[in-house]
């Protein structure tokens, strides 16, 4: 018999030097507290947690800080370079959070146009070389273009991070053959970060046979942010499971559930 829960206690994401049995990643920001941040990190099963160094305080232990509220034993705080502009903001930004949190694992962005927040591919991928060099676990934001992606696995990054669609639109994934491109071209695992908006867009991207999604807003702003990440959670789930099950193929025309064989007046 299947064992569920199992299955996904043994169907690991490794990324860099750690091992994830969950491969959703959630973020920090747009909660209207810590405290709602926590519950709604706790529901995902989510065993990484993103964070804006330039925006939510994990640094200063004198105010109010998330870390106060995450039980860092169970969910990782991974640190993100969001506000970026130049890559040496970025490289600044990512050493300030290995300091203050001890280790080097960094969500790397270097945002190339304020109305889009598309990452500038030439800025991420300057900082993406230093990091490496300097020892950092570099998972970049990226566009969803699979030449760049096999660029930055080439230089050492731990994964890539496409777009399925803007930062916080919901638009859900645009382009599914450039993320099957990306999958096909790099060994790394792929991340699809941005853009989902609802359970099901999670459950299409799992489909593709990425290795995981990362989501803020969708969670975030949900009427309901608690449900929402209990439905990401198993949205997932399903999309990790029909990948590895194997679709049936499309047709032009019906096919009978039933053997056509036999029936009565036949």
């Amino acid at each position: 018999m299947f064992n569920e829960e199992q299955f996904f206690k043994d169907d690991k994401l490794v990324i860099g030097d750690r091992e994830f049995t969950s491969r959703l990643i959630v973020g920090s920001g747009k909660y209207k507290d810590f405290e709602e941040t926590a519950k709604a990190t706790e529901a995902s099963g989510a065993e990484m947690i993103t964070v804006a160094v330039r925006r939510v305080n994990i640094t200063d232990p004198s105010k109010p800080n998330l870390l106060d509220y995450i039980d860092t034993s169970k969910v990782m705080i991974l640190p993100n370079t969001a506000g970026c502009y130049t890559a040496e903001e970025a490289v600044l930004t990512a050493k300030l959070a290995r300091e203050a949190l001890g280790h080097g694992f960094v969500k790397l962005e270097v945002i190339g146009d304020q109305k889009t927040l598309y990452p500038d591919m030439i800025e991420t991928l300057k900082a993406a070389e230093i990091l490496v060099k300097e020892g950092f676990t570099v998972l970049p934001y990226i566009t969803d273009d699979p030449v760049m992606a096999k660029r930055f696995e080439e230089i050492g990054c731990a994964a890539v991070m496409p777009l399925a669609a803007p930062i916080g639109s919901g638009l859900g994934l645009q382009n599914p053959y450039n993320i099957i491109f990306i999958k096909e071209a790099v060994n790394v695992p792929v991340i699809v970060d941005a853009g989902i908006g609802t359970a099901s867009d999670a459950a299409i991207v799992m489909e593709l046979g990425v290795d995981g999604v990362l989501m803020n807003t969708a969670i975030a702003e949900a009427k309901d942010p608690i449900k929402m990440a209990i439905a990401m959670k198993y949205a997932v789930r399903a999309g990790r499971l029909a990948y590895l099950a194997g679709r049936i193929p499309k047709k032009m025309y019906a096919s009978a559930s039933s053997p056509m064989e036999g029936i009565i007046g036949r």
